[in-house]
Order: C-alpha cells, then structure tokens, then sequence
C-alpha cells in the first residue's frame, strides 16, 4: 500500500466522524487532532508559513509549498468536521491555524460555564431499580470524563465513594459491605464488583422465576381439585345425614305382628281378628234369638 492509499484509507475511516454542532467542543477537538496528526498536517497549527524571501532557495520554496498544501488540507478537514450552518460561517477564514484559534476562543469560553451544570449532574445523580446498575455506572463514568476535558480534577477515592452512595434502594446491603470494605478501591474495581453482583442478582432472580412459575400452576390445579373433591364430598355428606322421611318411616315396624313395612291399621292380623269377632258375635246374636223364640 503506497502512502498516498493509506492517507485515503485514513480519511474515509475518519470521515465518520461526528459533525460538530456547537457542543461538546473539547470531545470534537480532540478527535480533530488525533485525525490530523494521523494525515501529518497537524504541525500548521502551531509552525507559521516560511517566509518568502528575496534569495529563496530551492529547498525553502518546496518547504513553503508544502506548507500551503497541508494548510489546505488541514483547514479543509477542520471545515468538512462541522454542520452546515457552522460551515457557512467559518468558510472564508484564509488558515487552518486562524480557523482553530477562532473555535477555541469561542467554544471553550461557552464550555467553561458548562463545568457548573457537569458538577451539578453529578452530584444529582441518583441510581433507580428500574435500571441496570452497570449501564447507569457507565453514565456517571461519561460524566467523569466530562470532568477531565474540563481539567476539573476529582480525587479517584471520592468518585468512587460518591458512586457507592448512588446506588439503588434494593442494593443496600451492597451499598454497606462497600462502604465497610478497608481495602482502597479505583473505579475499575468498583465496576467489576458491580458487575459481578448484577450478575449474580440476574441469575438468582431468573431462579426464582422458574421456580415459582410451575409451582404456581400446580397449586391452582391442586386447589381446584381439593374444590371438586371437597364439594363431592359435602354432597355425600349432605346425603347421607338427612334422609328422607319416607324410609324413615318404611323402616318402622308394626307393632301388632311386629313385622316391617305396614302400621298395625294396615296389618293384616289385626284385620283378620276383627272379621272374626265380627263374625262369632252376629252368629251368637242369631242363635240366642232362634233359642228365645
């Protein structure tokens, strides 16, 4: 790969860039300068233009050519990095170095009253349940880094500890283990216990879920068995403790014959004893009669 292929290979790498819109500034810059240090134009920014002398030589008009031609392409660059609008109003400054001075001078001022809203942020930050504890851990380290392209410092040991009292409500007893811990912890420590911790609340939680899920459906089912069974059972019950009075009474017996199934007005002993008296006393009357007579 010749070296004019591998400044091609560079640039449309690079030309994913972000367009800067007038905010984040530092973050901007420093990808600018890193593309431009990657092409070698990054020295017109701080090297003036060779002069242009009456006894020039050879070397020096080369030298001053150069010069030109990466001013071009680094001026070129810086603009091509912006949005339009900010395009149209940076397009006619004549250096790259003009251009890069005139952008700091007037986005660092706007980025340093930035640096109260980034410390209010930070220690406004709270740390919800709703939320995965390491994608909110990210957020705080964004904001931290925020700091530093502010050059405003913060003690590793007090980022840490302020990041431990942000934690959520349920990761209490976490929050005090950590806050008992003696040993010094960096930040990346801090994020490889958090880690480890969610994922060990992930796994647990996915347990409890696969175990009370078939556990559940079972005691639905158990209990509308123990329903079913229970109310066939108090219908037997109901059944057999109050019988109906018609077997009460096919159970009783006569108390004439002593026989079941018939009351002594319906027995027939009874009523074969009466014809029979019937009988002897109608018969006795005609034969005292005849005898009288």
């Amino acid at each position: 790969m010749t070296c004019g292929d591998s400044v091609r290979d560079l640039s449309s790498k690079f030309s994913k860039l972000e367009k800067f819109e007038g905010q984040d500034f530092r973050r901007w810059q420093k990808k600018m300068h890193f593309l431009l240090t990657t092409l070698k134009v990054v020295y017109v920014l701080s090297t003036p233009m060779p002069q242009i002398m009456d006894d020039d030589t050879l070397e020096q008009t080369r030298k001053r050519c150069k010069w030109e031609n990466d001013d071009y392409i680094c001026r070129g660059h810086i603009l091509n990095g912006m949005s339009d609008s900010l395009f149209d109003v940076y397009q006619n400054v004549e250096s790259a170095k003009l251009l890069w001075d005139g952008l700091e001078e007037k986005y660092m001022a706007e980025d340093a009253s930035s640096k109260k809203f980034l410390v209010s942020n930070f220690n406004n930050y709270k740390m919800v349940d709703s939320r995965p504890v390491m994608e909110q851990y990210n957020e705080l380290l964004r904001i931290l880094g925020q700091f530093a392209q502010h050059n405003m410092a913060m003690d590793e040991s007090i980022s840490v500890s302020s990041i431990i009292d942000k934690l959520p409500p349920s990761w209490k007893e976490c929050k005090r283990e950590l806050k008992h811990n003696k040993e010094e912890m960096n930040l990346v420590e801090l994020g490889t216990h958090l880690r480890i911790e969610e994922s060990i609340r992930d796994q647990e939680g996915k347990k409890v879920k696969d175990i009370a899920g078939p556990s559940s459906i079972n005691m639905v089912k158990d209990e509308g068995f123990t329903k079913v069974k229970n109310k066939s059972k108090g219908k037997k019950r109901k059944s057999g403790n109050t019988p109906k009075p018609a077997n009460k009474k096919a159970k009783m017996g006569c108390w004439k014959c002593g026989k079941p199934g018939h009351f002594k007005q319906y027995c027939r002993i009874g009523k074969r004893d009466k014809d029979t008296s019937k009988n002897g006393s109608g018969q006795g009357t005609k034969d005292q009669n005849k005898s009288e007579g």
